[in-house]
């Protein structure tokens, strides 16, 4: 049996290649890291008329001229891991940007595809699209596709297929003016066989890169014989060319590129018709405005959060009194002892708190899809990067960032395409105090137990606290630790386009699926833990201390019913039992220390769960605050129980939303800091924002209680 064809799939951001992907693949890919280095790898195998092809998506590129971590593995996984076949996708809209890294590609003189993706958008844009034209005029074949919705699909196959069969791709060469190719004739001299340099390298490629004085290919060429006088030559070469043609070498073959990439055009008979893109102007002189912008900007979010919690509200109350339910038949039909109380209080009573707050996240998830294919997300992207630059942050850092607003762990990984390593660190710094997907659950809980006649706002509040404060971190650590020159934004906007059903959905699946996996892994996990350090050791019985309940409640309430007596007593023992328990004694231990935030040993015990992951933290006051208590008809869950509870009011509340704002991430996010930036940018990170949300948390408090907030607001 024939091994897998290995392909490459190249090109720039923003060409449909991850949707390529996925019609190419459909869900028979992995997700991994490439070795070294912590950046995604996305590898897929799609069998195809008896052929198998092993389809390895890399991170978009403008260049095979390397500066972020995205570019470098890019580049490095085409020189080294020897895919059989490049197919470089382009977005058919932009061809003369797109065709750039494609003839880089082609001076590797590997057999490669020219994939034409979004060609419907371009012959209703007026571009000429004539596949065997363009394959006269650049020496390699063409295929015409739509990604986002299938289209071509095996037609790639076929075009990938048959690259492979051809052992020299006829026109790989490009042919520069004749100074240019003189000194790429006498530098190809010295680095040709005889000189070390790797067969699957080919000469021609690194003796263009070392005219361009690209930092990859000066480090292949010293490590080949004779790399002295090959490394002199082509920095004489270099500067000979710079001297009389008054441009920089590397600008100097940019510019040859795109000439030929402009003649190639001509021939191909490909045009644009500017009459066809006015409405995408008039649409960006308005959401592009200087001064309209941004307000458009913010109306846009604010619309989103408003739909998500309005639409959610519904779906969310179902969920909540799905789970009241089987809590109360696992309670009738499981026999009365450990394991009920585990399935009812632990499992139901842990996860079920949290499962109810996943519509909102399918919401977020899908509303921030839709606005990424429309093609704003870039523009959001230029219109903060004024705004971004002036706390220390680059303007790309703004859409790791928004993603932050789903989960912190891609969106720490998304800082990789920063070029500038301070640019990244900051990045990262700043995206843990994003409201992610996980502290959402937090927020609507506590907001709708306390402010129940503006939830949203507050939410809406907390969201802004939490920009706020990645700002100012951001601007704290620029201008102390990381000091030094600001990088320039550049970043290619896309057109806009209308999202496809196809495209939108996958992405709210892929989301939605990892956070519900979470959930019946490490939330399960953590509400069945914090349910046995909340219930174990048990509490010996004592008839003593019951009567000794009983005659408090009295002193207290002389008239009292019977019923209301063993209520109170139930309450009592509850309470005891949760304090003489391990979480209660680590409570206990940790209650001095959050005290000034006006925390007792109950809510202390819930902010330590949130280290595990931030919606435990919902799961961990379901069970602290529900034990003991029955489930009615007419019983309000656990916003009741926090509402009707004396550790809690409206003033605590919101210090307990704001310590889960800032204080560290989860475990995961944590995890995706140190693979990112190393152990001591982590702990820096995790000291900051304790210190900050302690901080901020004993503020907030204290001066509520000055005030005389301490019991509503």
């Amino acid at each position: 049996m024939k091994a897998p064809l290995k392909i490459a799939l190249a090109g720039n951001p923003n060409a449909g290649k991850t949707s390529l992907f996925n019609a190419l693949t459909g869900s028979h890919h992995k997700v991994g890291n490439y070795p070294g280095v912590t950046v995604e790898k996305r590898e897929g195998l799609r069998t195809y008329q008896g052929r198998d092809y092993l389809i390895c998506d890399l991170p978009g590129t403008y260049s095979l001229t390397a500066y972020s971590i995205d570019e470098v593995v890019a580049r490095d996984y085409i020189l080294e891991e020897g895919p059989e076949v490049i197919a470089c996708v382009m977005d058919s809209t932009n061809l003369e940007r797109q065709l750039y890294l494609c003839l880089q590609l082609r001076e590797l003189g590997r057999p490669m595809v020219g994939i034409l993706n979004m060609s419907d958008e371009a012959e209703a844009q007026g571009i000429r699209l004539d596949v065997a034209a363009l394959e006269k005029s650049f020496g390699f074949a063409f295929v015409k596709t739509v990604g986002s919705r299938g289209k071509g699909v095996e037609a790639v196959l076929e075009a990938l297929a048959e690259a492979s069969t051809r052992t020299r791709p006829e026109g790989a060469r490009l042919a520069y003016s004749p100074d240019l190719e003189a000194g790429l004739a006498r530098l190809e001299a010295l680095a040709g066989p005889g000189s070390g340099l790797d067969p699957a390298i080919p000469a021609r490629w690194l003796a263009v890169k070392l005219i361009e004085k690209d930092a990859k290919a000066m480090e292949l060429a010293g490590s080949l014989a004779g790399s002295e006088a090959l490394l002199a030559l082509a920095a004489r070469i270099g500067a000979e060319l710079e001297k009389a043609r008054g441009k920089d070498a590397e600008i100097l073959v940019s510019e040859e590129r795109y000439a030929l990439i402009r003649q190639g055009l001509a021939a191909a008979s490909v045009r644009l018709d500017a009459t066809q893109r006015p409405r995408a102007s008039r649409v960006d002189a308005i959401l592009m405005h200087r001064l309209l912008g941004l307000p458009a900007f913010l109306f846009i979010m604010w619309a989103m959060f408003q739909l998500t919690f309005s639409l959610g509200a519904y779906p969310q109350a179902w969920l909540e009194s799905l789970f009241a339910w089987l809590g109360d038949q696992a309670g009738r039909l499981i026999p009365e002892g450990f394991f009920r109380l585990l399935v009812v209080n632990g499992v139901i009573g842990g996860v079920g708190a949290v499962f109810s707050f996943v519509p909102l996240i399918v919401l977020l998830f899908l509303f921030l899809a839709i606005l990424e294919d429309l093609g704003y997300m870039a523009r959001a992207a230029f219109l903060t990067d004024r705004l971004l630059s002036a706390f220390g942050l680059h303007g790309q850092s703004f859409l790791p960032m928004m993603l932050g607003f789903g989960c912190s762990v891609p969106a720490i990984m998304g800082a990789r395409t920063l070029k500038s390593r301070r640019d990244r660190i900051a990045t990262i710094v700043a995206i843990p105090f994003m409201t992610c997907g996980a502290k959402l659950p937090v927020y609507v809980l506590l907001a709708g137990a306390f402010f129940p006649s503006h939830p949203g706002l507050v939410v809406m509040g907390f969201y802004a606290l939490g920009v706020v404060l990645a700002l100012l971190s951001a601007l704290l650590f620029r201008t102390t630790l990381l000091k030094g020159e600001a990088t320039p934004f550049v970043l290619e906007l896309p057109p806009w386009r209308l999202p496809t059903a196809r495209s939108v959905l996958w992405q709210v699946r892929e989301k939605t699926s990892s956070y519900v996996k979470k959930m019946g892994s490490v939330i399960l996990a953590m509400a069945v833990l914090v349910w046995v350090v909340t219930t174990f050791p048990l509490l010996p019985e004592s008839a003593p201390r019951v009567e000794a309940s009983r005659a408090s409640y009295l002193a207290a309430a002389p008239g009292a019913s019977e019923e209301d007596i063993q209520a109170y007593v139930a309450t009592s023992e509850a309470e005891a039992r949760l304090s003489y328990s391990v979480a209660g004694r680590l409570g206990h231990v940790l209650e001095p220390v959050m005290a000034p935030l006006g925390f007792t040993w109950k809510i202390a015990v819930a902010t330590v769960t949130g280290f595990a992951a931030k919606e435990v933290v919902v799961s961990t006051l379901g069970i602290l605050y529900q034990v003991g208590t029955e489930e009615t008809e007419e019983s309000q869950g656990l916003r009741g129980a926090l509402a009707a509870s004396p550790d809690f009011s409206p003033l605590v509340a919101l210090v307990l939303i704001l310590v889960t704002l800032v204080f560290p991430p989860c475990v995961a996010a944590l995890a995706s800091i140190k693979a990112e930036l190393g152990w001591r940018w982590l702990g820096i990170t995790v000291a900051w924002q304790l210190f900050l949300g302690w901080g901020l948390g004993t503020a907030v408090f204290q001066l509520g209680r000055l005030m005389g907030l301490g019991g509503a607001i």
